[in-house]
């Protein structure tokens, strides 16, 4: 800039010094051509005009030059001082949501499934409930008596029936199999709604499982989620079952991790031991090349095995036995020549450890283990515990408690509607589960027959709690208020709480849809009841209000 004044101060003063008429000559006298001159002047005045135009354009240019680069400047110190502000905010939040993690983690024995208090519940369900009327003690008790109870009376001896076939079954299993080649099967158990006692919908089928093991010298060793290595979240609920020899060491011997010289030797382990031909492991039901136990497998297996034992004692009974489900080896269905029939799933599981819980290949008629990650991943079932919790808990309940009743009703409502508007996300092992929870959140008063109405509210509202936040927790998985009667491990008490709910996080389209159809089920709630229950006299229900939740 000093530049550019500098030169029109030069034009300027030259201009000036030149001009004729301030240093006239010494006769002082004007030229004959004055009017040349003055023309003369008159360009020389243009051009000095357009030069100064132009140095003033170039001042103005340079000036805005500058201004540019110095805004320029500021924006990237303020960049600077942004990007430093916003890494230390990046880094704050880093460690606070850290600082969360380890305080969710050291505190985790205190959260558990939350069932939510009175004001809880009716913020969240005052939507879902509004205008539902909902059915009063005796319109209940009516419908109870006559539609739950009066199918029902033939439970008891189906079971007999039932365990005594599978009994006889099973022994003919053991007679056509090889002792020292195949599967050494144990005897059947019964679990799930019928041994329950809260089955409603027909066809009535039992649920046994049949324990399994290894023939000798080999024997299985399991690993589950919850044992100390990290499992992907899909994978939460499931074990894998490796198949070993029985002297085998269970951490594994040096020998298997090292590679040894050719002038040295395991004392533990010889060379016939470590190199297993791959026939042997798929003769004992193991992955291609893995020691690990196959589901697709044992299902094979065992179809398979329950047809030669049936081939073996058919001509002892009249009736005839079928596989029902060809994705389920051991759904059978038992024909009389009457026409009637009885279905019931033998499904073969691997016992965990001592304890009672148990791997399962599959779960009949359910979606629970519909998405395995793979052959050699196995569901846990804790149906063994669930019935012993059911006995162990009516015992200290009031005579005639109402659980078991609104169990029952809630399941006979969800079914019945899925019939009139699609399957659901639903099943009935959701509904125990909320029976459950609320079982260990209530006291044993409030079980009482005369209060079905209330507890029967309760599940509905805890059900609608659940699925608002898509969350239900397993019963026993990551519970450490299970009772020590049970004798239940405790390194699944210790884990963390597995979500029943979490595929409805996955699958909106599912969730969408359940929600629909309990929706729909409370609307429809009280025609339900109604279309099955006993005409009361109008007199008995003059003095009963129905109040709406």
């Amino acid at each position: 800039m000093p530049v550019g004044i500098f030169r029109v101060c030069l034009v300027v003063i030259t201009a000036i010094v030149n001009h004729p008429l301030l240093f006239p000559k010494e006769n002082g006298t004007v030229p004959e051509n004055a009017e040349e001159i003055i023309q003369k002047m008159k360009e020389r005045e243009e051009s000095l005009r357009l030069e100064k135009l132009r140095l003033e354009q170039e001042i103005a240019h340079q000036e805005a030059t500058q201004k540019t680069l110095e805004k320029a400047a500021e924006v990237v110190e303020e960049t600077k001082e942004e990007k430093v502000r916003w890494d230390m905010w990046t880094a704050l939040s880093m460690v606070i949501f850290l600082l969360i993690e380890l305080w969710r983690q050291d505190f985790q024995e205190g959260i558990w499934q939350d069932t939510g208090g009175e004001e809880d519940d009716m913020a969240v369900l005052g939507k879902a409930f509004k205008g539902v009327a909902f059915p009063d003690k005796a319109v209940l008790a009516s419908f109870y008596e006559k539609r739950i109870l009066g199918t029902t009376g033939d439970m008891a001896r189906m079971r007999e029936m039932v365990e005594g076939f599978a009994d006889d079954l099973l022994e003919a299993l053991r007679s056509v199999c090889n002792r020292d080649a195949d599967m050494e099967v144990e005897d059947c158990m019964g679990v799930g709604s019928m041994y329950e006692n809260w089955r409603v919908r027909k066809p009535f089928v039992c649920d046994l499982i049949v324990p399994f093991a290894p023939p000798e010298p080999y024997c299985f060793r399991s690993q589950t989620w919850c044992s100390g290595d990290s499992f992907p979240p899909d994978e939460q609920g499931y074990g894998t079952i490796k198949v070993c020899r029985a002297d085998e060491d269970v951490t594994g011997c040096i020998c298997d991790k090292t590679k040894l010289g050719e002038d040295m030797l395991c004392l533990l382990h010889s060379q016939a031991n470590n190199t297993r031909p791959s026939s042997e492991m798929e003769d004992l039901l193991c992955f291609k090349n893995t020691q690990y136990l196959d589901a697709d497998q044992v299902m094979k297996w065992f179809q398979i095995a329950v047809t030669k034992a049936w081939n073996r004692i058919s001509h002892k009974y009249e009736f005839d036995l079928s596989f029902s489900l060809l994705d389920s080896p051991g759904a059978l269905k038992i024909k009389f020549r009457s026409g009637k029939s009885i279905a019931f799933n033998l499904t073969p599981v691997v016992q965990y450890e001592n304890s009672d819980v148990y791997f399962i290949s599959h779960f009949p008629r359910s979606g629970l283990a519909a998405d395995l990650p793979s052959s050699t991943h196995w569901f846990l079932t804790f149906a063994v515990y669930e019935r012993r919790f059911i006995q162990l808990v009516s015992k200290m309940l009031p005579a005639n408690a109402c659980h078991v009743s609104c169990l029952q009703i809630l399941s006979f409502l969800h079914g019945k509607q899925c019939s009139l508007t699609g399957p659901s996300g639903l099943t009935n092992y959701h509904l125990k589960t909320v029976m459950l929870h609320l079982l260990q959140a209530r006291p044993s008063q409030d079980w009482a027959p005369e209060k079905l109405e209330a507890r029967l509210q309760d599940m509905l509202k805890f059900l609608e709690k659940c699925l608002h936040e898509k969350k239900l927790y397993h019963f026993f998985i990551g519970n450490r208020k299970v009772p020590a009667e049970l004798g239940f491990p405790i390194i699944f008490q210790r884990a963390e709480p597995l979500n029943l709910f979490r595929p409805f996080v996955l699958h909106r389209d599912v969730y969408r849809k359940t929600v629909d159809t309990f929706h729909e089920m409370l609307r429809n709630m009280s025609a339900l009841i109604n279309e099955y229950t006993v005409p009361i006299p109008l007199a008995h229900t003059n003095g009963i209000h129905k109040e709406s939740l």
